[in-house]
């Protein structure tokens, strides 16, 4: 395996597959960065500890230059190099490498080393980390075409699967964990064609009965929902959730909260993109205040009342009593002179009318004016807001977690110090409040009404920035729920565990993005197509589909016979050919595909490695905390 990146995924990547994989990795990152320097990635400093000695030690036996190679025992390979060119990639043996993973922080540079990597192997199984959804979905088809290509004029029987190309993203993968994180009694959903799946956490019920669903998930550490002991700790009693837990330890559990999953069915037609938030247009509507739009209804009734009157005393047609009412309204008529009476009162009256249209219409013209350029401009947090969630930062992070706050409704409220951040037009577009201002200073959290929000989602590049404006917060307001984004995952545990013991009444989430990221990545890697990944406490539980024929711990089980406890579980079937519902006694075949939960743990043993057989029957619930 072959990983590439400037950044802490590449290094937690790295450890995810030596560590709980057993894969030989390459890693190649830009010179200066082979050690561990910040952000730090702890777990997988644990993980890797050996490797990672090595690594200091030919940093520091480095010699002057801008690319250099280590050769550490057991093939582990780390090469230091600017950019992935050819030349880098053939050295790191991109040519014989089973998969390669692309996760720079730069689209453009993923993209051109995609490009190459795909011509020196054209068998090779490619990830990228693109931020551009939309280009990934062009380039992952292209790719995928050449694959298709090279394996039809190759002799050797390679399948062109094994060359599949996965485009994820780490914002993607992160936030919906932050936004679940941050609003209370959101479902984490996960989707596959038709399919519509759902994580909901229940609390213990008095009667010690467990909830109703398709299945359960896992058995929370804490015994209910306070939030002092959320992380799985010591005071708990636990040293974490089980993860796919059999129904024997469902039953034995008492008062602790369960993850269960639930299916979700929707018929209905599909909702709008831009519904609730009004979009770039404003709605017809809103140009115009309520009270002038009174006002012309007000005065389009009385032209229509001059009007019939007007046909009442001269007996003219009454459109054409209407056409003379509109003349004399806009005064381009002749004066009623040696007429009767009538009609030159009307005449006077209409007149009278169209001396009070005119302000009316400047009125309407500068509503309309200034209505575009608030649609166009930043909102600001009307007066008495409440209960929303304040957002920190405008990156790739929060750009995701705004766009999935908003699909559900939920009043935001963003502080961005960036004038030209990455998600100002999303803001704009969205019609969403932004407070421009460094958090850091005071006076600008509470522009954007803390003192009166629901919860606190502080995700800015910087640590200290996040854990600075969650102290600040909980200073103004001691019982707000905060979620912070904090890069190091050990670096997360202990903020946690601090604010936790500082304000223990208060709910407090810390979430690592690369923790979050990292085990999508190396699934794809293994040619598993990842679905989701959702968070259970300080634990992730991922969700793939898979090829029966491809995992011999599969193939030939019945459905029922294929669940290991504590590793992975068979979740839905897609049966070719076979009708009516597929149950439990219901035996896999080859040809089919099914969808799976599993931990890192659990995927990682559904590949043996190759070269060697598949291992013993693993246990009915492995050691707590192993690979998660």
């Amino acid at each position: 395996m072959v990983v590439c990146g400037d950044d802490g995924l590449a290094h937690r990547l790295a450890a995810e597959l030596r560590g709980v994989y057993r894969e030989q990795v390459t890693l190649v990152v830009p010179a200066g960065r082979g050690t561990v320097s910040p952000p730090v990635v702890g777990r997988a400093r644990a993980v890797s500890a050996a490797l990672l000695d090595r690594v200091v030690m030919a940093a520091v036996n480095r010699g002057s230059g801008t690319a250099g190679t280590s050769e550490p025992r057991g093939g582990e390979r780390l090469i230091e190099a600017a950019e992935p060119t050819e030349a880098v990639l053939a050295d790191a043996g991109v040519d014989r490498a089973t998969a390669l993973a692309l996760v720079y922080d730069d689209d453009e540079t993923n993209i051109r080393a995609a490009l190459t990597a795909r011509r020196l192997n054209p068998r090779l199984r490619l990830v990228l980390r693109l931020y551009n959804r939309r280009l990934g979905q062009h380039i992952e088809e292209l790719l995928d075409q050449a694959a298709v290509l090279a394996a039809a004029d190759d002799d050797t029987g390679a399948d062109a699967e094994d060359a599949s190309v996965t485009v994820l993203s780490d914002a993607d993968t992160a936030a919906p964990a932050l936004t679940a994180a941050a609003v209370a009694g959101t479902t984490k959903v996960v989707q596959t064609e038709g399919l519509m799946l759902r994580a909901v956490e229940h609390a213990p019920r008095p009667d010690g009965r467990t909830p109703s669903g398709l299945a359960t998930l896992a058995l929370l550490s804490a015994p209910g929902n306070d939030p002092a002991y959320a992380d799985g700790s010591e005071n708990s009693g636990e040293q974490g959730p089980q993860l796919l837990p059999d129904a024997d330890t469902v039953r034995a559990a008492r008062g602790r909260g369960t993850v269960v999953l639930e299916q979700v069915s929707y018929t209905g037609p599909s909702l709008p993109a831009g519904r609730g938030t009004g979009g770039v247009v404003p709605p017809f509507a809103s140009l115009f205040s309520r009270r002038l739009r009174w006002s012309l209804a007000g005065l389009v009734a009385c032209v229509v009342a001059l009007a019939v009157t007007l046909a009442v005393v001269t007996g003219v047609h009454p459109l054409g009593a209407l056409y003379l009412t509109l003349l004399d309204l806009f005064a381009i008529n002749d004066p009623a002179k040696g007429e009767r009476t009538g009609r030159q009162v009307l005449q006077l009256l209409s007149g009278l009318a169209g001396l009070l249209l005119l302000p009316l219409l400047i009125a309407a013209v500068l509503e309309a004016l200034g209505t575009f350029r608030t649609a166009s401009a930043l909102r600001k947090p009307p007066r008495g807001l409440g209960g929303h969630i304040v957002l920190l930062g405008l990156g790739k992070i929060g750009t995701r977690v705004l766009t999935r706050l908003r699909e559900l409704d939920v009043p935001v409220v963003c502080v961005e110090s960036d004038p030209e951040a990455r998600g100002m037009a999303t803001a704009r577009r969205l019609r969403v409040p932004v407070v421009l201002g460094d958090v850091t200073q005071e006076g600008v959290l509470e522009a954007a009404k803390i003192h009166r929000a629901y919860a606190l989602l502080a995700v800015t590049s910087s640590d200290t920035t996040n854990l600075e404006a969650v102290l600040y917060a909980r200073g103004v307001r001691p019982g707000l729920r905060a979620v912070l984004r904090v890069y190091d995952d050990d670096f997360a545990t202990a903020v946690y565990r601090t604010l936790r013991a500082a304000h223990p009444h208060a709910l407090t989430r810390s979430r690592s993005v690369t923790h979050l990221a990292a085990p999508a990545f190396a699934g794809a890697m293994h040619g598993r197509q990842i679905l989701g990944a959702i968070p259970v406490e300080r634990r992730v539980l991922l969700f793939a589909e898979m090829q029966v024929g491809r995992y011999p711990q599969l193939t030939g089980k019945t459905v029922a016979d294929a669940f290991e406890p504590g590793l992975w579980r068979v979740l839905a079937v897609d049966a070719a050919g076979v009708e009516g519902e597929v149950s439990e006694a219901y035996v896999l075949r080859d040809e089919d595909r099914v969808v799976l939960a599993a931990t890192r743990q659990g995927l990682a043993r559904l590949t043996p490695a190759r070269g060697r057989a598949p291992g013993p029957p693993s246990p009915a619930r492995p050691p707590a905390g192993t690979g998660e």
